[in-house]
């Protein structure tokens, strides 16, 4: 399945010769192994970078969460046992719930003497003398417990998270261009050392303000860590092994990082160790020269043929395989051809109508399926079950949906795939709607981002199919840039639920089925290689979208 020789396809339909150009990277690494013992060694690279980034996005849910029981601290009940004091000190809401933000008015020396609660609970007052936290769903402190992040300062923490992602919006732009000037590699590097360095200046803040910058400079490693490296992965494997690869490398780094972590964290049980933990594995990136080889894709987009063919040889080494003269002469030949082009920018992919009209449309699903995979996950404490539990069985519902992809992807087609996964996705979260919370309303949302996980997996390889490889860097951050742009707004969409509890789950409904019709718009691009000019882009989409691009002229390519 999805193992069509394209060499032979576009012959049979009678492409020009820009169709052959197209696919010799295809036939130099069929020459060279689509899956030789290099493009191991680097998928082999991509591993720890994987947790790494995980851990990155995960890792402040755990540092920030709010134990759900907790009430005003009252001076004078200091000696009294805990639970005894919240009996004292915290009065019951007509639901039954406990008091959080407001205590009793009332002489707290006569209440010490007869241990009894006031009788008067129409005199409440707010907390005084700061609050107390019941350590039994959530066992260590958090950075909301020490720094009492709750009551009129608990919006610190949905604030905090979108103040990341502002970090990964700008981070996308800049390593977005830094790794289509300077390279893959060095974007690569700069990235992780970025996270690492201000992951662990986390553990040094003291208020919120110095918090929220570390976070910034973290949110701008974000994603970019990782996201550069798995464009280069896909680079150098062969088209019958990219979706494997392309699922395989996601749910071996960052979806298995994701279920580990919350175990992690319980073991370690304090959040500064954490931090230390998480971020100091990302300065194993400072091996990436020794290891990785730039991008022969991109080397020859800027002109530099000579370093292409370099790296090319050092496959041949280390694979033991030999690329024929022919094809390699052909490889220069075509290299010098684009190195003789006017250098162009992402504006100039975008001067081509079908191109443009892709870009925009990715950027809507991108969009679409990053706030509900975001927002689902951050709701994990909402249905009043085990925060931990939850969080695990959502991330491995992830690596269940990663290697769903596997199954479906070239089975299917990337269009199909992803237009029904999220439409299954949909239904899930309007059932969810209907039902209380608990067990049944967990099981459907995780249920819900299992596929639309599986589609946004999907987008994520078919984006690295659809955009040429002059613009492929900046066009991909570009589209994370619009994800993490719209997940500013999760996790106020989260904290919503204290205005009308179903109000999250009714947004990412909503929002999931726009992205379900969205996704039928789109080439499908099942078999293609991936398009080295503009030009080939436009030829993919003029030939393999269901509607709406037939007639249109394919310009000269770039």
């Amino acid at each position: 399945m999805g193992q069509e020789n394209p060499q032979t396809e576009h012959q049979a339909n009678g492409t020009s010769k820009a169709g052959d150009d197209e696919d010799i990277f295809e036939r130099i690494l069929s020459h060279l192994g689509d899956m030789g013992l290099y493009q191991k060694l680097i998928l082999l690279m991509m591993m720890p970078i994987g947790y790494t980034c995980a851990f990155t996005y995960f890792v402040q849910m755990f540092i920030t969460v709010t134990p759900q029981n907790y009430w005003c601290r009252i001076p004078e009940l200091a000696n009294l046992s805990m639970e005894l004091r919240k009996q004292l000190s915290a009065p019951v809401t007509a639901t039954g719930e406990l008091a959080h933000c407001v205590t009793f008015d009332t002489n707290w020396t006569q209440v010490l003497d007869t241990l009894t609660p006031p009788a008067d609970h129409s005199r409440l007052i707010p907390c005084q003398h700061g609050w107390e936290y019941e350590l039994s769903d959530i066992p260590y402190p958090t950075i909301t417990t020490e720094r009492d992040w709750v009551c009129e300062r608990s919006s610190y923490v949905p604030t905090a998270q979108s103040v990341f992602f502002v970090g990964s919006v700008i981070g996308c732009f800049i390593f977005g261009w830094l790794a289509d000037h300077f390279g893959r590699v060095p974007a690569i590097i700069v990235t992780n050392l970025f996270g690492g360095i201000f992951g662990i200046a986390t553990t040094f803040t003291s208020s919120a303000w110095d918090f929220m910058l570390c976070r910034f400079f973290v949110g701008l490693s974000y994603d970019v860590c990782l996201k550069i490296l798995y464009v280069l992965v896909l680079e150098y494997v062969g088209l019958k092994y990219r979706t494997l690869i392309a699922s395989l490398s996601l749910a071996f780094s960052f979806a298995t990082g994701g279920i580990v972590l919350p175990w992690i964290v319980l073991y370690i049980g304090d959040w500064r160790i954490l931090m230390w933990v998480t971020s100091a594995p990302m300065f194993i990136v400072l091996l990436a020269p020794w290891f990785l080889p730039e991008s022969v894709r991109w080397l020859i987009s800027r002109g530099k043929v000579d370093e292409a063919v370099t790296v090319l040889h050092k496959f041949e080494r280390i694979n033991g395989k030999k690329i024929p003269d022919d094809t390699m002469n052909e490889f220069k030949v075509f290299a010098h051809k684009l190195k003789l082009q006017e250098r162009r920018s992402l504006l100039d992919m975008c001067k081509s109508s079908q191109l443009r009209k892709a870009m925009i449309i990715l950027i809507l699903l991108f969009m679409g399926c990053g706030i509900v995979f975001d927002g689902l996950i951050r709701l994990s404490d909402s249905f009043g079950l085990n925060f931990f539990a939850v969080f695990s069985c959502n991330e491995v519902s992830e690596c269940t949906a990663i290697l769903l992809i596997i199954v479906i992807l070239d089975r299917f087609g990337r269009r199909t795939s992803t237009f029904s996964t999220a439409l299954i996705s949909s239904i899930c979260l309007i059932i969810a709607l209907f039902i209380s919370g608990g067990v049944p309303q967990a099981v459907l949302a995780i249920a819900s981002r299992l596929f639309m996980t599986t589609c946004f997996t999907s987008i994520l390889q078919w984006s690295t199919e659809i955009i040429p490889t002059p613009y492929r860097a900046s066009g991909v951050s570009i589209l994370h840039m619009s994800t993490f742009l719209v997940a500013i707004l999760s996790p106020f969409i989260v904290y919503s639920e204290r205005l009308w509890s179903s109000l999250p789950l009714t947004i990412f409904a909503t929002i999931a089925v726009a992205t379900t019709g969205l996704c039928l718009t789109l080439p499908e691009t099942k078999g293609l290689p991936m398009p080295q000019t503009r030009a080939d882009g436009e030829r993919n989409i003029k030939e393999h979208c269901l509607f709406g691009h037939k007639k249109e002229k394919t310009t000269s390519p770039s």
